[in-house]
């Protein structure tokens, strides 16, 4: 009897150990929740939407996150990509890591890296993994599969030391609910494009998600879901690209291009998501495996939860953002005597960022390219320039990040219209440049705007000290049809009151006036922008095929070899941030006038069809154009007459 019942207690233990995996036949239906974000872009806090309420915001985050996990206790949280860069906590990335450290807390299970994880460079991604692991706090786990340093970058083993420290890894498997799900994340082409100070290299999209698919399958997971920091448009695009070249991925979360999908996109049996920008969403997808043991699944659920004032913050999340907001004010904004929550400036009405692809004016690129102009101009003052040359102001709509809101405006907000990368002093935010082009230079420049816009719609510029027209129907790089620089002085002038009963006393008035220059092609002209606008001036020739030509110069007329030597400084020999320029503006108004509530004119968009309106000021292009067209039309009618002189030479016979 004694060994009886050790045989059958033997047995009941056996059973008791066995997994429930294990346990299941292979093809019985099991479900798998994936809730998930990207491009987060540090948005740690609610922001003010257009319509005068919230979006946004981790405290909030956290409570959805925590009601999905209640509903669905055995749930993924994933991240693909752009967990930095767009609010003033950004500013701790490489010494807090605030972002990773932040999506722990919230319950994160694994992220891939997006291209502005790497606005630091791939130095600063190093710094930022090492902080995070240096804290001890819960992290998500990494997955990047295609990207890695560049075999000739300098800092190459001390990224890779980071990288291996933190656990940065291709693939990753987790078990859920007795679901082994494996997970991979990748970096796409326009990413990679958009991290040109990465030192990165980038491995074929399709090659490296066929090795990981291989290597998880093996490794016997049941469900594979891709992190992809590549982006869908319009319905297609990388991912989609990427879910048709490959089979064996049953879920993309696809970054990078902002997207918010009502629906999921169904590709080769793969289900691609995204949840829209900036904390906008919680995204949630359940699929069940299908039964009949063909190894597919089937949607059983897919929602966006918004992330608005509908949601209480979660406490515990909200004290650790207020503590990040703390450590902002005591470091990066300590230099500049401001607080995070302080006012500039008040408005009555909203000034929203761009509408992409558009080509029209816009009231807050124009009041950042006046603020861009103030900076310079206070600093030659300060300096005790005076004889300047003309200076005309840039911004480009791919640099605007968030719109001003009716009512009080902060520096935090001011900030995040221009939080876009780091300085040659290592800190967040890209620093002003000045840089000279001749006149011939500055009309090719309008002419980026005016023609290359429709294909690349974050080239699309503003403008202050230049007032120019353009029509949309011209030929391309001859679209420009009018353009005259402008300068503005302020003048005051007593006026005369009887103000107290006595004579003279009373207030002042101040008036603006304005005076025009013609542009002349061989002058140099100053130009200052941001330092990743002025970068870029120099790709112009190459993307445009040679046709326009661009070569950002020194005053003396030499070529720029470094753009750190053009950077505008203060008094101190601080660099002059894009964003401080906006927030040094804002304070300088106190009140935004009222001519910011809609664009100025100052560039003048036209459409019309009217022969002299397209003809007029022809360019050689345009000549070159209208030369090609007629002789394609001597051709056609030469062709057409010889055709009927055939016809009538056969009746004759």
């Amino acid at each position: 009897m004694k060994k009886l019942c050790s045989l059958l207690l033997a047995l009941l233990l056996t059973v008791l150990c066995v997994p429930r995996a294990e346990a299941l036949p292979p093809d019985s239906p099991f479900e798998t929740t994936i809730l998930f974000t990207h491009d987060l872009h540090s948005h740690f806090l609610p922001q003010s939407t257009e319509n005068g309420g919230e979006s946004g915001g981790y405290a909030r985050l956290k409570t959805a996150i925590d009601r999905e996990r209640a509903l669905h206790p055995d749930a993924l949280v994933v991240d693909g990509g752009d967990f930095s860069i767009g609010s003033l906590i950004q500013t701790l990335y490489t010494t807090q890591a605030a972002e990773l450290r932040t999506m722990g807390a919230l319950g994160y299970d694994a992220a891939t890296l997006g291209n502005h994880e790497f606005d630091h460079t791939g130095t600063g991604l190093a710094q930022m993994l090492n902080a995070a692991a240096d804290s001890g706090d819960r992290l998500p786990a990494l997955v990047e599969a295609n990207y890695a340093p560049a075999a000739d970058n300098p800092d190459r083993d001390a990224i890779l030391s980071a990288m291996d420290r933190y656990g940065v890894q291709e693939t990753l498997l987790l078990e859920r609910g007795g679901v082994t799900c494996g997970i991979f994340g990748l970096m796409g082409v326009d990413s990679h494009a958009c991290a040109p100070t990465s030192g990165f290299t980038l491995e074929d999209m399709a090659q490296a998600a066929r090795r990981c698919v291989e290597s998880l399958e093996a490794q016997g997971a049941e469900f594979i879901l891709c992190l992809s920091h590549s982006g869908t448009e319009g319905g297609k695009g990388e991912d989609y690209e990427l879910a048709r070249a490959v089979d064996g991925i049953d879920v993309i979360i696809s970054g990078h291009t902002h997207t918010t999908l009502a629906q999921p996109i169904v590709v080769n049996d793969t289900y691609i998501v995204s949840a829209g920008p900036y904390c906008q969403n919680l995204g949630s997808i359940t699929l069940e495996r299908d039964a009949s043991g063909s190894g597919g699944y089937r949607l059983t659920d897919y929602h966006l939860t918004p992330i608005d004032g509908t949601l209480p913050d979660a406490p515990d999340t909200a004290a650790l953002v207020e503590g990040w907001k703390a450590q902002v004010g005591e470091t990066y904004l300590k230099r500049y005597g401001l607080t995070y929550d302080q006012m500039l400036a008040q408005s009555d009405f909203s000034l929203s960022t761009p509408r992409s692809g558009v080509q029209e004016g816009s009231a807050l690129g124009e009041l950042v390219a006046d603020a861009f102009l103030y900076a310079a101009q206070t600093a030659d003052r300060a300096a005790g320039r005076e004889d300047t040359p003309l200076t005309v102001a840039v911004t480009a709509d791919g640099v605007l990040r968030a719109p001003l809101s009716a009512g009080d405006i902060t520096v935090s907000q001011a900030f995040d219209v221009l939080s876009m990368g780091v300085g040659g002093d290592g800190t967040s935010g890209f620093p002003l440049v000045a840089v000279y082009l001749t006149g011939a230079e500055l009309r090719d420049a309008l002419e980026v705007d005016a023609s290359v816009t429709p294909i690349m719609p974050a080239a699309q510029l503003y403008c202050a000290g230049v007032r120019y027209g353009f029509n949309t129907h011209r030929m391309f790089f001859n679209r420009v049809t009018d353009a005259l620089l402008y300068e503005e002085t302020l003048r005051t002038e007593p006026v005369a009151g009887s103000g107290g009963g006595q004579r003279g006393y009373g207030y002042t008035v101040t008036h603006t006036d304005t005076v025009f220059h013609e542009i002349d092609d061989r002058q140099l002209y100053r130009v200052v922008t941001g330092m990743y606008s002025a970068q870029m001036l120099g790709t112009v020739k190459g993307k445009s095929m040679g046709l326009l030509s661009l070569e950002p110069k020194m005053a003396d007329g030499t070529p720029v070899t470094d753009f750190n030597d053009c950077i505008l400084r203060d008094q101190k020999g601080n660099e002059i941030k894009e964003w401080y320029a906006l927030a040094a503006y804002l304070r300088s108004l106190g009140t935004v006038p009222a001519r910011y509530s809609a664009s100025d004119g100052r560039k003048a968009v036209s459409h019309s069809w009217n022969p002299a309106e397209l003809l007029r000021s022809p360019n050689w292009i345009t000549l070159l154009a209208l030369a090609a067209a007629l002789l394609v039309t001597i051709i056609i009618v030469c062709i057409i007459r010889l055709a009927i002189k055939r016809r009538r030479s056969k009746k004759g016979r």
